[in-house]
Parts: structure tokens; sequence; C-alpha cells
């Protein structure tokens, strides 16, 4: 199909964002930005935080990665499970007892300024790495398959698709983010209904016979219970649990939507549909990746990992059916994750940083502020995307998104800290601890899986030996970041004080 069809239906899917931007933006203030003027429709968060949740990586990745550990992904999603219940029954009561806005603010209530400028600042630096990344890894898809051939420059790309996105953002934030995020996440989803029935109807078969095939091919295998592994069992699944507690419970992004819903038991709803509706979909996300590669193997495709999705969706054999398809759910995946990133990091930074006050009291400037401060983030964003494409290798990108992931570490010490003790806190050793405990993790990290970070350094450092002597052939997988946060509360337990009685 040709470019420039697709990068037709590509701003005509940009111009319904903005028609919704602008209806549901119309007398908006500084409290619609930030939690929706807490009026959110429950149902709507629910579906829009299914595309927040999965994000266009997930959209190539999980698909890609069935070709290299079949169906063991599952196991981190049945951990994502028991992670919402944990947010739904144990967080969201205490953010809404409190009435918070960011949800930070609990930090400086029960720890003190520092856990809470500590907290802000992990969250931070985490989002805009993290976010950036994703970004960057979609962008390149849309300039490989389209933007390359019109002679469009990467920067280009990316300037206008983060303007888009300032624009629909810039006056509505979260009250316009959750009916732009339903939108989306419809869009992803059908995409991949669509993509999944088109693909087995070529193959000739019924859906019962595509399974058949996985199942000879062992993709439906799920389970790991070797020990030594990163993709044991016990390990996904307390990683996926951890991994939803802190980059869902912890993140101000995904709990902004959460507690702009009016009342504590629809925003529970909420977090339960969520979680059941996500089993669904990456059930079918990873049934979409058997099927690929079974078809790329019928059809002599080498494609793999993160290219094998797209390069079969664009194809000369599936351009004029599932071309447009793909591109519209690719952009619809990764919107809601950046849209609403760019907005919670205003937010996060506006009330924890800046500290705006909760009272009215000279709304213009508070406004002009905050309008400042999301233009910044979106530059910010700008520039982190052209420094991934320059350094353009993806075990770097990696790298970096673990490196994000790690940095929730401290956000889990402190809150487990805050939640399960009584104890007191000098404000001079939570920076101190906040910061050691991710380097200790990732040093940890890196000695037991030399290889996944392979590089001359690690020979010279002597790191393969270390790792055989020092853990056995043991790898952390997911349950890094349970680590990381045990070593931040274990820091932070250490160098307190009874409370006063």
């Amino acid at each position: 199909m040709s470019p420039y069809v697709l990068l037709s239906f590509v701003i005509g899917y940009f111009l319904l964002l903005l028609t919704v931007a602008w209806y549901t933006s119309k007398n908006s203030n500084n409290d619609s930005f930030f939690i929706g003027n807490r009026n959110s429709n429950w149902m709507l968060v629910a579906f829009g935080m299914i595309g927040t949740s999965l994000s266009g990586v997930t959209f190539v990745s999980v698909p890609g990665d069935v070709g290299k550990i079949n169906f063991n992904y599952f196991q981190l999603v049945l951990g994502y499970f028991f992670g919402y219940l944990v947010v739904a029954f144990v967080l969201l009561p205490l953010y809404y007892r409190l009435n918070l806005t960011s949800i930070y603010t609990y930090l400086e209530k029960r720890i003190g300024v520092s856990a809470h400028k500590a907290g802000s600042f992990f969250f931070i630096l985490s989002r805009t790495v993290g976010a950036t990344a994703r970004l960057y890894l979609v962008i390149n898809i849309l300039q490989i398959f389209i933007l390359d051939k019109l002679g469009v420059p990467f920067a280009v790309t990316t300037f206008v698709i983060l303007l888009m996105i300032l624009l629909y953002t810039f006056e509505g934030g979260v009250k316009t983010i959750v009916y732009t995020d339903t939108l989306q996440t419809t869009g992803m989803l059908v995409g991949l209904v669509v993509c999944i029935f088109v693909i087995v109807k070529s193959m000739g078969g019924s859906f019962s016979h595509a399974l058949d095939q996985m199942e000879l091919k062992n993709y439906t295998s799920i389970f790991n219970f070797d020990v030594n592994s990163g993709g044991n069992f016990f390990k996904q699944f307390l990683g996926g649990m951890f991994i939803t507690i802190t980059m869902t419970g912890l993140d101000q992004e995904m709990m902004q939507k959460n507690i702009s819903v009016k009342t504590l038991g629809n925003s529970q709803k909420n977090m339960f549909s969520l979680s059941v509706i996500l089993i669904i979909v990456n059930l079918l996300f990873l049934f979409l990746g058997g099927i690929l590669y079974i078809y790329a193997a019928a059809n002599n495709i080498t494609a793999s990992g993160d290219d094998l999705f797209p390069t079969i969706a664009l194809s000369s054999t599936f351009a004029s059916s599932i071309g447009v398809i793909f591109i519209i759910a690719l952009i619809s995946a990764l919107f809601p994750s950046v849209d609403g990133a760019i907005t919670s990091l205003t937010s996060c930074y506006c009330i924890d940083i800046l500290e705006f006050p909760k009272s009215s009291a000279d709304e213009p400037t508070k406004k002009r502020k905050r309008l400042i401060v999301h233009l910044t983030f979106s530059i910010i964003f700008f520039l982190m995307v052209l420094l991934f494409k320059f350094i353009n290798d993806k075990s770097i990108i990696q790298f970096i998104l673990k490196f994000a992931g790690i940095t929730y570490g401290p956000l889990l010490g402190l809150f487990a800290f805050g939640i399960l003790t009584r104890r007191r806190l000098n404000p001079k050793v939570v920076w101190p601890v906040c910061v050691i405990g991710p380097l200790l993790a990732l040093l940890l990290d890196l000695l037991s899986s030399p290889g996944y970070y392979e590089s001359k350094l690690h020979i010279e450092l002597g790191m393969s030996e270390i790792s055989k002597s020092i853990f056995h052939g043991y790898v952390i997988g997911p349950e890094l970041i349970l680590i990381n946060g045990l070593i931040t509360f274990g820091g932070l337990l250490a160098l307190s004080k009874k409370p006063i009685s």
C-alpha cells in the first residue's frame, strides 16, 4: 500500500483526537488537568487504562517474543492480576482517605519533605526515560515503513507526533485523556482482533487448527520451574505482582486517572475490571505471536522479535487488508502511554516540586506555570527520542528500559516503610538510601546475568567468573524490582528510630 495512503489515515486519526480534545477541554481549569475534577466515569477510565498499561512496545514485543520464550510471558501476567488487587484494596483506600492529588504527597505526610521530593524525583526520572524509550521504538517503526519512503527526516516525524500529543493534552489534561485513551484503546483492540482474524484466514485454517499448530511448535508452553532461569514461574509471578504494585499503584500517571474517579468503590471496580481484561488481551497478543511465527515459517519470512509483526502486517500480501489497521492500532497503543506520561509528569512537577497551593488563589499564574512545564517536558521528550535514535542500538534501549524499572525500587521501599511501619526517619538518610538501593540492585543484576550485557568490559573485569562463583547460575529476572525495593526498605528500617509514644 502507498505510504501516502497510510500517512493520510494517520493524519485523519490525529484530527479525530484533536476534535475529542477540543470538545472535552471546554471550561477546563487546573483541577480538570490534574484530576479531571474528580468526576471521571470509572468504566471509561478502566477501558482507557488498558492502552496505557500495554503501550506500543507491548503491541510488537509480546508477539515477537513468542518465538523465543513461547507463552512464558503469561506467568508475569498472572502476577499482574494479584498486583492489581493489592493496588485496589491497599493503596487506593489510602489515596482516597487523604484526598491526594499527587500520590507522593503521602510520603511527606508520613515521612517528611525529603521522602516526598525523593519519590517525585524517581518517578520523574523513571517515567521520562521509560516513556521516551517506548516512544522512540514505535516512531522508528513508523519511520522505517512509512516516512523514510516519503523522504521525511526522523526529527521531523518526532516533532510532529509530539506536537500533536501536546495539542490535545495541553488544555484538558486528565479530563481529556480519559476520553482519548478510550478511543485509542478501542483502536488498538479492534486492530489486534482484526489482524488475528485476517492472518488465521490467510493460513486457510480455523482458530482451533492454528492453536494445534502452535502446540506442535511448543509455543503454548507457559510454565517454567527451572530455579536458575530468569523465566522461572515464581520469579515471573512475584516480579509481575510487584511490577504492577510499583508501576501502577506507585505511579502518578496511572493513579492520576484512578483518583479522578469520584468514589473509592468505583475506582476499585475500575482496577478489578482492568486486571481481568488485561489477562484476556495478553492471551490474544500471545496467540497472535504464535500464528505470526507459523505464518513466517510457512512463507520463508526471516524477521523475528519486534520486527516480525510490522514486517508481516505491512508486507505486500497484507498491506491492503491490515496495513492501515496495523498502523492505527500501533499508534493507538503508543499514545495512551505517552500522553498520560507527559500529563502526569507535568502534574508531579507542578504539585510536588513547584508546590502549587491547593487554593484557587492566583489561578491564572498557576495555569501559566503549568503550561510552561507541560511544554518543557514535551521538549525533553523530543530531545530524548533523538538521543535514542543517535544510539540506535536495541540492546542499549533494553538496558535503559530495565534502568527505568530499577528506579521504581526507591518508591516501593519508601511506601512500604510508610505503610508497614510507624518508625521515624532522619531526613538526611532518605536520599543516600534511595540512591544506594538502585545502584546495589543494578550491580546484582549485572553480576547475575553478565551475558545480557555482554561487553569487553565484563570480560576485562571477570564478571562472568564472579557470577559463577557467587550466584551458581542463578539469573535474576523480573523479581529485580522486589529485590530493589527490599534493599531500600531494609536501609530505611536500619536507620530509623522508634515512634514517639
